[in-house]
């Protein structure tokens, strides 16, 4: 199985035809996809102009489109090396069970669906690296009341996602599954509460 670098080469190698160029994009979203798979490749397409269907797209925007994935790559396994790092200090110092936090890591180990978007066409509109940027830094503060990619208040708590944890905060402004350690008890609440007034309003 080609792993992410081969597949990069396989984007931007100018022998391949467009279509093989195409799918190994979609292919490097299985090595990588902080939205998850779909969502990824909606903002892929979106950011640089190319068709969802097309299979044949410009290479040029092809390349972009790496580019971006790449670059949300590297900070990502930067994180991870970090992650690593502190990991194994805190065994050294006996502290071998791991917290809710590690337990978000676990999950999203390699980077997928790091910010993952239940909704494929709901995603934060910024490059991908500057998300997982401001994800890592709440990540390494202490715990906000507010969405750490957009700012967003409003926090609703959906209980049938599509991925693991399979329930959780959502924003309601960028559409990510917001990580339980970025956010305080309080704001958990307020998410679950929020969720319970949609269900009154309906019934």
């Amino acid at each position: 199985m080609a792993g992410f670098r081969s597949l990069a080469r396989q984007v931007r190698d100018p022998r391949n035809d467009l279509a093989l160029r195409r799918y190994s994009l979609r292919k490097c979203l299985e090595r990588f996809a902080p939205y998850g798979h779909r969502a990824t490749w909606d903002h892929l397409c979106g950011r640089h102009r190319i068709g969802p269907e097309d299979r044949a797209p410009d290479p040029a925007r092809l390349v972009a489109a790496l580019e971006e994935l790449e670059a949300a790559r590297a900070v990502w396994l930067a994180y991870e090396v970090e992650f690593a790092a502190r990991r194994k200090r805190e065994k050294h110092a006996g502290l071998r069970r791991p917290g809710s936090f590690d337990d978000w890591h676990r999950r999203t180990w390699g980077g997928f669906g790091v910010a993952w978007c239940d909704d494929p066409t709901t995603h934060p509109t910024e490059p991908l690296a500057e998300v997982l940027g401001r994800m890592i830094a709440a990540l390494r503060a202490a715990p906000g009341t507010v969405c750490p990619v957009c700012g967003g208040s409003r926090l609703v708590w959906n209980q049938d996602l599509t991925h693991e944890p399979w329930f959780g905060p959502v924003c309601s402004g960028c559409g990510i599954l917001v990580p339980r350690p970025v956010l305080t008890s309080e704001a958990v609440a307020r998410a679950k509460a929020a969720r319970r007034g949609e269900l009154a309003s309906v019934a």
